[in-house]
């Protein structure tokens, strides 16, 4: 018996390493789980690189050299919450949202 334990314990770790290659994280199985993976990360990274240039671009003219006074004026309303006499403001509250869109699609 003492011959065979060596190729055993070789066969037992190829069988393994065989099962790993096939359905383990990376393996030859698993490849569509992460095409569907990448393609739902290349989705989000489009949205924060276009997040990230609207970002950019209302830094740019919040800056001294180059400021949009329509833009700070709308910003310090949005923080403080605070609105011109002549706006007219309209609140939609989030359970009458769903049911207004509703009867418009109706």
């Amino acid at each position: 018996m003492k011959p065979y334990r060596l190729s055993a314990v070789l066969l037992l770790l190829v069988a393994y390493l065989g099962v790993q290659a096939l359905t383990g994280e990376r393996g030859l199985l698993s490849g569509r789980a992460r095409d569907e993976l990448l393609t739902q990360r290349e989705t989000q990274l489009a949205g924060l690189t276009e997040q990230r240039r609207d970002l950019e671009t209302r830094v740019r003219y919040l800056r001294a050299d180059s400021l949009s006074r329509d833009l700070l004026e709308e910003r310090a309303r949005a923080v403080l919450g605070f609105s011109d006499p002549r706006d007219y403001v309209i609140r939609v509250s989030s359970e009458t949202a769903p049911a207004t869109a509703r009867q418009a699609h109706s």
